[in-house]
């Protein structure tokens, strides 16, 4: 019996195509801003308005991590998130088995800096020859296509 973290080899299926990483990418930012939306009531609703100083810092902290944590909790447990799912993809390591903590930590600062430096990790999977993002061809992961039955 294979190990619960590993993905058939017979289940793998070329990397996705930029479409399909496209349109799960505009997927995902309408997740996370709705993860966004709900966690920044939450906090508003327990530490009061945040619209400057410290408590806006906290916030935006406060923010991050949530965002974090969805994406570290995801890419962990099943290898995949909302969006993910919905597009059929699935991130994995180089041996085919699910990120490790360490490296689901890593890929999402690795892609927070990507944004900050305008989208340039994930504009690079334009001229990757795997279609791979910046922050996965760095870390040896990347994206695969998985049938709905197997995902």
């Amino acid at each position: 019996m294979p190990h619960h973290n590993t993905v058939n080899k017979t289940d793998l299926t070329k990397a996705p195509n930029l479409l399909k990483l496209w349109a799960s990418l505009l997927y995902e930012t309408l997740a996370v801003i709705a993860l966004c939306l709900v966690c920044a009531w939450a906090f508003v609703m327990l530490f009061g308005e945040a619209t400057h100083g410290v408590k806006r810092g906290l916030l935006q902290l406060f923010l991050w991590l949530s965002v974090g944590v969805y994406f570290v909790w995801c890419w962990r447990k099943g290898g995949q998130t909302l969006a993910m799912q919905t597009w059929q993809l699935k991130v994995v390591n180089h041996e085919s088995t699910l990120l490790t903590v360490h490296i689901a930590i890593a890929r999402y600062v690795l892609s927070c800096m990507s944004l900050m430096l305008f989208g340039f990790g994930f504009l690079w999977a334009i001229v990757d020859r795997d279609h791979l993002f910046l922050h996965d061809r760095l870390l040896k992961t990347h994206i695969i296509c998985v049938p709905r039955n197997t995902a």
